[in-house]
């Protein structure tokens, strides 16, 4: 992809115009409308040189933003646009004052302004999130919420890796509250927007109306609760404000990358609240789930996919739900432009041209067993055997643990491996070596270097 952009070429200048007019057709429907307009759409990329996108900012205060929030997910997208893997650089653009116009800068508008206009992406509901063994607590805690908004798992805290569904699930939370009672008092905020607006409220004296218009509500959905961590003051006024609805039986759902005893920057007593309720993860989705959801994305886009193709994008194309999704998009584009129908050999072809090169696959379910066997010693045959002396039954067991950490396939499909094994001696197998693995720290550090040599992205 080196220099395949550049400004003295224009054909190439209007390439990647259209690769981010993708990337801003993909991003729009997951952020709300108030923030694409006021921090994604004013972004302008002006060239591609060495594998750099430069791109144009119109002020520091989008800058930080955009490079906090949302830099990585750009970078990927339009990655994917392209075609190959490429780096973007934010850079401020230099605006010149205009005469007898004053330089105070104007303060975001304040949350009751941007939450009156707020309407979940009609894509994100229920019906559209695939439901696995990698998010059944999640969407399960999500949907009773929703069905009864403060009478249990109040609050409701849901965690899981970037590009898995959780701002999915809280769009869903607040699209069947909002069919029940289209009047329902219902606030969504990101972490990072609660902690701008609450400083610019400090600023511009309005304080008063900031907090009136985060509590005055009946649920309060808030994204990315990690983005706090070590803002004191931000810290304590979101305390007060889960203090205030919580105790009056209003809804609270959070969603973060970690779980709340991993937010070690966070005051103690938000994080014992965080906890007081239900708290359900999101993992990365086994290989049945991602290729459920790459057909339900087919079936959304009106593509036509078999099955084998479905599995074949699941199996091989790494990374979260975004990045599948993304290689469907490129996968039907590249068929309509070749004027092919989607094949298997297309799909093959596509995946190691834009994701086999420095991008690590999942090792097999062959490489794993074998991997343990070469440590403990002991045949793979042996490990997928029936034999009960108790150095192969060790082995076994990690190696069920190891497949587990690695594919996030469900007990069954992890069964049939094992030799059509029952799914309730996988999961024992697994609770086993991680009940051993507190205790042990040579069978943890045995273990982890496994998985690290076999998939260092786990």
């Amino acid at each position: 992809m080196a220099n395949l952009f550049n400004d003295d070429n224009s054909n190439h200048t209007s390439d990647l115009r259209r690769a981010w007019a993708g990337v801003l057709k993909r991003l729009g429907p997951e952020i709300p409308s108030a923030w694409f307009e006021r921090f994604i759409r004013p972004l302008e990329p002006v060239s591609l040189k060495g594998g750099i996108v430069t791109v144009n900012v119109p002020g520091r205060f989008v800058l930080e933003w955009v490079r906090e929030r949302y830099l990585g997910t750009i970078q990927s997208l339009l990655s994917d646009e392209i075609g190959g893997h490429v780096v973007v650089e934010l850079a401020m653009q230099a605006q010149e004052k205009k005469a007898g116009l004053s330089s105070t800068v104007v303060p975001m508008p304040i949350p009751s302004e941007i939450n009156s206009r707020f309407k979940p992406a009609d894509r994100f509901t229920f019906d559209t999130y695939v439901r696995g063994q990698s998010n059944r607590l999640a969407v399960a805690g999500a949907k009773a919420v929703a069905a009864e908004p403060g009478t249990k798992y109040n609050p409701l805290f849901i965690y899981g890796a970037s590009g898995l569904g959780k701002t999915h699930l809280l769009h869903a939370i607040a699209h069947q509250m909002l069919a029940a009672n289209p009047k329902m008092s219902l606030v969504y905020v990101s972490a990072q927007q609660f902690a701008e607006e609450f400083v610019n409220a400090l600023q511009g004296g309005k304080i008063d109306h900031f907090r009136r218009a985060q509590r005055a509500v009946a649920v309060w959905l808030v994204d990315d609760i990690q983005f706090v961590m070590g803002k004191d003051k931000t810290q304590e006024e979101i305390f007060h404000t889960f203090n205030y609805l919580h105790s009056l039986g209003k809804q609270i759902v959070l969603t973060a990358d970690r779980a709340p005893k991993d937010l070690y920057l966070m005051d103690d007593r938000l994080r014992s609240r965080f906890e007081s309720g239900l708290v359900a993860d999101i993992q990365m989705p086994d290989t049945e789930t991602r290729c459920a959801i790459v057909q339900r994305k087919a079936a959304e886009e009106h593509v036509e996919l078999e099955h084998t193709i479905a599995m074949c994008l699941a199996e091989n194309v790494p990374g979260n739900i975004r990045r599948l999704e993304g290689a469907l998009t490129k996968l039907a584009a590249q068929a309509s432009v070749e004027g092919v129908p989607i094949s298997l050999g297309l799909a093959q072809t596509m995946i190691e041209q834009y994701y086999g090169a420095g991008l690590m696959a999942k090792p097999a379910f062959g490489q794993i067993v074998d991997a343990v066997g070469k440590h403990y010693r002991i045949s793979s045959d042996d490990i997928k055997g029936t034999s009960r002396k108790a150095p192969i039954v060790h082995a076994r067991h990690v190696a069920v643990f190891v497949t587990r950490e690695i594919t996030g396939d469900s007990w069954k499909h992890i069964g049939t491996l094992f030799g059509d094994r029952d799914h309730t001696s996988m999961m024992h197998g697994y609770t086993k070596i991680s009940e051993m693995m507190q205790q042990d720290k040579d069978l943890r550090a045995a273990v982890k270097m496994l998985i690290r040599n076999l998939y260092p992205e786990a």
